[in-house]
């Protein structure tokens, strides 16, 4: 379940579309952090792996680089040490750009690294592959041969490296009159093998050699010599030998032209995996990748893949224009917003995920259909897009949580929403299930279910079992208890309804809503409408107790039964309508009556010293409601006088007197503007928090507030700690941080959900314009 991982202030833009496994390239270059078992991590630097480049002059070479900074104890005959001062990185996702500026040599290179992920493209961005376009400028007044090689050892850097049996060999693909050579490496192992393809695309003026087989842990001096010989590579036909126990082996790759003086060249090289079919840890069942629907499971696609995406990275390339093109172009928007918005989206794909089809003979509920509380065996939107998950974080290896996915959700429902759909159904179909299989939560000392009827689930479940078939891999607590899943869940029914109009998955899932609903009523001990927590970390806070009607759950509940009287309403369901109306009005007055203290909701009702601390996430209900064009009129759940008070309080408070307003929104504060240090969460900031705090200022006329906000999470996780492609769930103003690259920074994305349907309220600071933002942030 936990999974701890050092901080490495070395991470670039992971490479790879979605679901299919993923690779980081840090920064300086280096190929360091490893997913290509599903959900599984290793963060080994593998020395070979590296871009060469070779200037040769009037038939002679004059320069021959590795393009790295490190000088390993390992290929030692290469050259190595790259000066930095001389090179810039620059990481826009799914996109990169590394500029070199050869020292001396009047030449610049700059790579650009592309990864298929493409919002509402299902296939493409579903690829395992990311290309390297190598743009080569000659500054000089003659001409210049240039060569780059791509050098890659047959694994990730794991002891599966050395066990014996990996070959490689070179392949050829012509289509339509688009070739495309290199080599592919084939890595033999029992359970999910795998095989890499190294490529470039052949055209005038470029030509294409190769290395099949070296030997990376030695001198290097055969491919080094090869290389600079002539600036191609020896090209030798055949397969490789299979290679020896405790032997490695590595391939290289080679593109060479002549550019011009004052001229310019382009080099496409692409690193395509095909690792098609998967095993989790308990190795129980079989699952098929989702790019096998169009490149086949038998692994032989890696050729395939590369030429496919040589021949299509410049649609991709202008669809991601298109996407990013008006965002960027936005000059009220400021640049570190920008920054964070693309680049918090990586997680998307290097959070573990996995995308899987789904067997035809697939019943997600087993057996409870519609009539019964159910769901149908296997609902369309799983059929034609598949299955889709992703962890908690790299360190906590749940996938799906449910009470953080509720924020980072905005991401897949703004721009893959048929993948939220499918996570909905399969959250849906777990909640009706249950499993009496008897478990220890450590919190409490207690034997549990493992997973109660009618009840969220907290998570699928763990990469290292089997997700899906056995959920609920978090220990701590028995969530069955929990006080918030079950009404996000229903929140985020009804916000995946009104964003995509589905009418066929309201109709689903309704059923499931109100088994969800019921369930949850047990917590209302007094039938005054409000439930209450029991006095632990009952919710996502689990480390803050809470005890009786809360800010919090409360709210999350009040909001969840204003979604049910929406979606009775359009459903024609008066006597669901008037039953949760009922309870709604009923608990909008106890909700008021007992935390309302004249300017916030007080964090709970236990009377003891903390009752009254200020909480960032409050409002948390408000927020998707709002999002969902709810909370006037007849659907007002919360005062907006009181919604307004209340975000002021916490900006007052929890972002401008926690460390000068420069690190975001500290969880719990005092009145006295003091940090609530009462539990290990209530001083902490949570980066996934500020963000849905800043959407829901945005959504509510503090738009200058929002940014203040959001900005300092963004200048202290990323800048500050050099926490990039690993955002942290939480930091504490000094010294401390929590579980690194985690799912909840996401929830940016309702940010740029809530400036996309701005009402244009009249802010209190400044009439609420989003003009001048970038120059007042």
């Amino acid at each position: 379940m936990l999974n701890s991982v050092p901080l490495r202030q070395i991470y670039g833009a992971p490479l790879g579309g979605i679901g299919g496994g993923t690779i980081t390239r840090g920064w300086r270059g280096e190929f360091c952090r490893w997913q290509l078992n599903p959900g599984m991590y290793t963060y080994d630097n593998v020395t070979v792996d590296q871009f060469t480049v070779c200037l040769r002059k009037n038939g002679q070479t004059v320069y021959q680089q590795v393009l790295s900074v490190d000088k390993p104890h390992t290929l030692q005959g290469w050259n190595w040490g790259y000066c930095g001062r001389y090179a810039f990185y620059h990481a826009l996702y799914p996109r990169a750009w590394t500029v070199y500026e050869l020292p001396g040599q009047n030449v610049t290179l700059t790579c650009r690294q592309i990864s298929p992920i493409i919002p509402h493209d299902y296939k493409d961005s579903s690829l395992p592959v990311s290309l390297f376009v190598w743009d080569v400028e000659n500054q000089n007044d003659y001409d210049l041969e240039v060569a780059i090689m791509f050098t890659i050892q047959n694994g990730v850097g794991t002891k599966d490296d050395t066990q014996g049996g990996h070959w490689n060999e070179p392949f050829y693909v012509e289509k339509k009159g688009e070739k495309v050579s290199g080599v592919l490496l084939h890595h033999c192992i029992s359970v999910n093998p795998y095989t890499f393809g190294i490529s470039v695309k052949e055209k005038a003026g470029t030509t294409v050699s190769h290395l099949t087989a070296f030997n990376p842990s030695g001198m290097g001096h055969e491919v080094w010599r090869d290389l600079m010989q002539d600036g191609e590579l020896d090209s030798p036909a055949g397969k490789s030998c299979p290679t020896e126990k405790g032997e490695k082996t590595a391939a290289a790759v080679a593109a060479s032209c002549v550019v011009r003086a004052r001229g310019q060249h382009c080099l496409e090289f692409c690193l395509a995996w095909d690792m098609p079919k998967i095993y989790f840890g308990s190795r129980e069942k079989e699952h098929l990748r989702r790019y096998t629907r169009y490149f086949g499971s038998s692994g032989d696609a890696a050729s395939e893949l590369c030429h496919y995406a040589l021949t299509h990275y410049k649609e991709w390339e202008q669809k991601i224009d298109n996407w990013q093109r008006p965002i960027l172009e936005n000059r009220n928007l400021p640049d570190w917003y920008k920054s964070a918005l693309f680049n918090e989206l990586y997680f998307i794909a290097d959070g573990g995920t996995i995308w899987i089809e789904v067997p035809s003979n697939t019943d997600i509920t087993g057996g409870k259909r519609p009539e019964d509380g159910g769901l149908p065996a296997l609902p369309d939107v799983l059929r034609e897009y598949g299955r889709f998950a992703y962890l908690e974080g790299q360190e906590y290896r749940m996938y799906n949580t449910y009470d953080v996915h509720y924020y980072a959700s905005f991401a897949l429902n703004m721009l893959w929403p048929y993948l939220e759909l499918s996570l909905q159904y399969d959250i849906a179909a777990s909640a009706v299930k249950e499993d009496k299989t008897q478990i220890l939560y450590l919190k409490s000392g207690k034997m549990g279910n493992v997973k109660t009827k009618d009840v969220v689930p907290h998570d699928v479940g763990d990469p290292d079992d089997e997700p899906w078939e056995r959920p609920n891999a978090y220990l701590i607590h028995d969530t069955a208890d929990w006080k918030d899943l079950n009404p996000k869940f229903v929140l985020l029914v009804y916000r995946d309804y009104y964003s995509t109009k589905n009418d066929v998955y309201l109709r689903d899932m309704w059923p499931v809503c109100k088994a969800v609903m019921e369930s949850e009523q047990r917590f209302d001990k007094n039938g005054d409408g409000l439930i209450e927590n029991s006095g632990y970390g009952d919710q996502t806070y689990d480390g803050w107790i809470v005890t009786g009607p809360s800010a919090y759950s409360g709210g999350l509940w009040l909001a969840s039964l204003c979604v049910m009287c929406k979606m009775a309403k359009i459903l024609q369901d008066d006597f669901h309508y008037q039953k949760y109306f009922s309870i709604l009005e009923k608990g909008k007055e106890a909700y008021n009556r007992i935390l309302w203290n004249g300017k916030y909701y007080n964090y709970d009702s236990s009377g003891k010293y903390y009752s009254n601390s200020v909480m960032a996430d409050q409002c948390c209900g408000q927020w998707l409601i709002r999002a969902c064009d709810l909370g006037d009129g007849e659907f007002e759940v919360f005062p907006e006088s009181h919604v307004r008070s209340a975000l002021e309080t916490i900006f007052s408070l929890n972002v401008m007197r926690f460390a000068d307003g420069t690190m975001g929104a500290v969880n719990g504060m005092r009145p006295d503007g003091t940090v609530d240090n009462s539990s290990v969460q209530s001083n902490e900031v949570w980066i996934g928090v500020v963000y849905s705090l800043a959407a829901t200022m945005i959504q509510e006329g503090l738009t200058e507030e929002g940014f203040k906000t959001a900005e300092g999470c963004y200048r202290t996780a990323w800048e500050r700690l050099g926490m990039s492609f690993q955002t942290p769930e939480a930091y504490c103003e000094k010294k401390v941080y929590r579980s690194l690259a985690y799912m909840r920074p996401l929830s940016i994305w309702s940010m740029q959900y809530a400036l996309d349907n701005y009402k244009g309220k009249p802010s209190a600071s400044a009439g609420g314009s989003l003009q001048n933002i970038s120059n007042q942030i």
